[in-house]
């Protein structure tokens, strides 16, 4: 269930966003009507929506940059280590840190 609201929730925030950018414009074309009720009851009406949404260019272009070099070397550097006694246990098991 909180998944679903969850989702919902998502779609919901995505769609006033999307407003907000100016990517989705959502206009009613028609409005909406409540069924007459009678002793022949006849259907309703349901709204009908239009939405234009914008668009969105996406492409490559080639261009030279400077970028710098790396150099591998192997140095030689002082680790930590942690030591771990167990209850009754004498003698440390050393554990190297990651």
């Amino acid at each position: 269930m909180r998944a679903i609201l969850a989702l919902i929730g998502i779609a919901a925030i995505a769609v006033v966003v999307l407003m907000a950018l100016g990517m989705l414009k959502i206009q009613q074309e028609e409005g909406a009507s409540l069924p007459s009720v009678s002793f022949n009851v006849e259907g309703g009406k349901m709204p009908s929506f239009k939405a234009e949404t914008g668009t969105i260019g996406i492409g490559t272009t080639n261009k030279t940059v400077e970028l710098p070099t790396v150099e591998m070397r192997n140095t030689t550097i002082s680790l930590p280590t942690v030591e771990v006694k167990q209850a009754g246990d004498p003698s440390p098991t050393p554990t190297p840190a990651q």
